[in-house]
């Protein structure tokens, strides 16, 4: 093989491996539960679990002739407002209205005295 050919492909396995090195967050249970038919491909030929999941990928070599190592599905989230009124962190200001904090886009309730009424949401996986 060329020389140069040899220090290309070594460029790109460096960089590969560094990107793996980095890590992402662990996929849940959750989003590794696909369908074969719904696995992307998230690895290379010969790509080990650890590897896969220091990707942030999923890794389930159970089912043959499709990817082992697999795009997990994306993490469902929903805005809620806090029950509890000291895990409010203000949005607003003295005397704002209803209207002007939800345009806002945060949570309004006109009580208890003490706790601010207009407030941002929490953020809440499912």
């Amino acid at each position: 093989m060329d020389p140069k050919a040899i220090c290309v492909l070594s460029v790109i396995l460096v960089a590969a491996l560094s990107t793996l090195a980095e890590g992402n967050p662990a996929p849940t249970r959750c989003q590794c539960k696909l369908g074969s038919r719904e696995r992307q491909n998230c690895g290379y030929p010969g790509i080990t679990a650890a590897e896969c999941r220091t990707a942030g990928c999923c890794f389930d070599s159970s089912v043959p002739g499709v990817p082992w190592c697999f795009v997990p599905k994306e993490k469902k989230v929903r805005k809620v407002c806090p029950n509890n009124f000291h895990a409010r962190v203000n949005c607003g200001f003295p005397g704002i209205t209803a209207k002007e904090c939800e345009q806002q886009g945060c949570c309004f309730r006109p009580y208890p005295p003490g706790f601010p009424w207009c407030f941002y949401h929490h953020t809440v996986e499912e």
